[in-house]
């Protein structure tokens, strides 16, 4: 399987195509419900500013089933909380059933909340190889090639049979719930979203030092049954492109 790598010039232009792809992608999608499980982070919070601001009135919103990747286990109402920024910029703006927001309840001890998400999602979800599939991922990616919460020093998470796990941040200590790399990888479409120069040489690793790229999270993620994407601005791109990615303009 190839890599697809869309290349935009800003953050914004990104974030404004995508919206546009994901309207379309939700438009075209045959099923009843749509599993989208969605990031916190700056990118993908141009993103629900675009939807908010583009498609507020689609009705569209009634068939998509929002989940998360991770989540801080915070507070509802702080600013660190993932759904809480999705809420203030997405939710509060679009007509969307609020039985269809699945949040991760960063309220909660950590150890029991990825035990209850985890049978919310199995319970939802469809199976293939005994594992959940969401109709689309949207993941990002730290400076330290993290993706979800999955650090380099917990690459274990990637392996997992658990459907959510608890991490820790490995610098702050804090606790998180995140999917497990074998839920991620079983997804129908995994899209990162990756913008900022801070991310260039993770990302450079991943394309082209293979020795590196197994100590990155990111670099781990490639769907068993899916497709798998890449959206970049060009601030990202600071290295000759590898002939292994299937690649194009926009």
């Amino acid at each position: 399987m190839k890599d697809k790598l869309h290349i935009f010039k800003t953050p914004e232009e990104l974030a404004d195509q995508f919206a546009a792809e994901l309207m379309n992608q939700i438009a075209n999608f045959s099923g009843k419900a749509f599993h989208l499980a969605i990031s916190g982070g700056k990118t993908p919070d141009s993103l629900f500013s675009f939807l908010a601001k583009k498609y507020a009135d689609s009705p569209l919103w009634k068939k998509v089933n929002f989940w998360w990747v991770d989540e801080r286990m915070v507070l509802p109402t702080l600013p660190e909380s993932n759904f809480g920024n999705a809420q203030k910029l997405l939710f509060a703006q679009i007509s969307v059933p609020m039985e269809n927001i699945h949040r991760i309840k960063g309220e909660n001890d950590p150890e029991a909340e990825a035990l209850s998400y985890s049978l919310q999602v199995q319970k939802d979800l469809k199976t293939l190889h005994g594992w959940p599939v969401f109709d689309l991922i949207l993941l990002g990616m730290g400076d330290d090639g993290h993706t979800a919460s999955i650090f380099p020093d917990q690459m274990e998470l990637l392996r997992s049979e658990m459907i959510c796990a608890v991490a820790t941040h490995p610098e702050s200590g804090q606790k998180r719930v995140t999917l497990t790399g074998k839920v991620i990888n079983n997804a129908s479409r995994v899209c990162f979203l990756v913008t900022g120069s801070g991310k260039s040489r993770r990302f450079a690793e991943i394309r082209e030092d293979q020795k590196m790229a197994v100590f990155l999270p990111a670099a781990c993620i490639q769907p068993i049954n899916g497709d798998l994407h890449w959206y970049i601005d060009e601030s990202v791109l600071n290295e000759p492109r590898n002939p292994n990615f299937d690649t194009w303009e926009t």
